[in-house]
């Protein structure tokens, strides 16, 4: 068989699948891709990664040094990637000799805002109005009409970071010196009703499959909830996400699991966020409620298995789990969550990451409810979020 066919080839159960990153989506990976008969292998410079803790092989090196990529590309099949700053060279680097899903071209845009935008107005997908601010000629240009807006620096701002909002063009100037001038951009914000997101996964072959559509609530920039059931946003909204998402990951000739993220504006009209070359947190319920999961996609996305169209069995609520919850009383010392109550209610799944040590906002597992109707997965999710100190939704 040619190399091109080796390449193409399905990668059955047996082979090593290979992950850059060590975090919590790589954990559940490596749990996804064991169950399903591979060996596993992690390359993440943490000794105690939550997936390399887990993993047939832990690499133990920086994601670009070149002994560990070397590693990584004789142990492994495929390889992917759980963290969307990894260095796209790094990925480029693995798949002159493996398939790796998603690409390094793929992930070198989601990384960077300007591209990932310009990537928007080229699948013909609506964003936020913006600027690039990179010069102070740039700053001076910026029209009034982005006031009042949300900078963003254009490279490596997750869950709420490298961000600040900003009213007037004196305020504009003073956050761009507090982000040290580095290229930045610039939205409009907008009246948003509330926010969703959808999980996609594209094959090899150019197939692609997609979960339910997502609602989710954010607090201080980083998820807490999110809500999926029949009706948790209008039909039409639903399938313009679908098809939105599908069309920023052709346009991508992307291989993999993809999230794009959505603002619902006031009058029903959908813009698009942002993008996650990987696995999201918003599609964690889908471990406990559809029959296929987003980590399962990914498994298959790299391997060249079939894709085979998500179904949903039951109504679902996710909570996030920080590390605040381990210190709701206001005590210095971390205390363990009243799990054993939780989980006394019916239809919790629990998922905690394996980490070291709890800190404030840090991720440290979720729950997901499931429930025959959406009222009593909200019922059972708003009595788990009590015991827990959790804010009610």
């Amino acid at each position: 068989m040619s190399a091109a066919g080796v390449m193409n080839a399905p990668i059955l159960p047996g082979a090593t699948l290979g992950v850059l990153g060590g975090g919590q989506l790589g954990r559940m990976f490596v749990h996804a891709a064991q169950s399903m008969g591979y060996f596993t292998a992690v390359l993440d410079a943490d000794a105690t990664s939550p997936a390399g803790l887990v993993s047939h092989h832990h690499i133990r090196t920086g994601y670009e040094d070149p002994q560990g990529l070397a590693e990584l590309a004789r142990l492994c099949a495929a390889v992917t990637t759980e963290f969307e700053n990894v260095p796209a060279a790094a990925l480029q680097t693995l798949a002159l000799t493996r398939p790796v899903a998603p690409a390094g071209e793929a992930v070198a845009i989601a990384q960077d805002r300007a591209a990932e935008k310009a990537h928007f107005v080229r699948c013909g997908v609506p964003c936020a109005p913006y600027a690039e601010i990179t010069t102070p000629a740039q700053l001076a240009a910026v029209d009034a009409s982005l006031l009042p807006g949300i900078l963003k620096t254009a490279r490596m701002g997750y869950d709420g970071k490298g961000q600040a909002r900003v009213r007037t063009p004196a305020e504009l100037a003073v956050a761009w010196d507090d982000m040290g001038r580095v290229a930045c951009v610039l939205e409009k914000m907008l009246p948003l009703a509330h926010e969703c997101s959808v999980i996609v996964a594209r094959g090899r072959d150019g197939s692609i499959v997609n979960l339910p559509v997502q609602r989710n609530l954010h607090r201080d920039g980083i998820l807490a909830v999110t809500e999926v059931h029949a009706g948790n946003v209008p039909a039409s909204q639903a399938q313009q996400a679908v098809a939105a998402a599908q069309s920023v990951a052709q346009g991508l000739d992307y291989v993999g699991v993809l999230c794009v993220e959505f603002f619902v504006l006031e009058d029903g009209s959908l813009v698009v966020n942002e993008i996650a070359p990987r696995p999201h947190n918003s599609g964690h319920y889908s471990q406990n409620a559809l029959d296929v999961s987003q980590f399962e996609l990914q498994v298959r996305c790299m391997t060249g298995l079939p894709l085979v169209q998500p179904r949903q069995h039951s109504a679902a609520i996710m909570l996030n789990l920080l590390g605040d919850l381990w210190f709701k009383d206001g005590t210095a010392a971390a205390s363990t969550p009243a799990w054993d109550q939780v989980l006394a209610l019916p239809g919790v799944h629990l998922h905690l990451y394996g980490k070291a040590e709890a800190k404030p906002a840090r991720k440290m597992g979720h729950l997901n409810i499931t429930a025959a109707t959406p009222e009593q997965a909200r019922a059972v999710a708003l009595q788990a979020a009590a015991i827990l100190g959790i804010a009610p939704f």
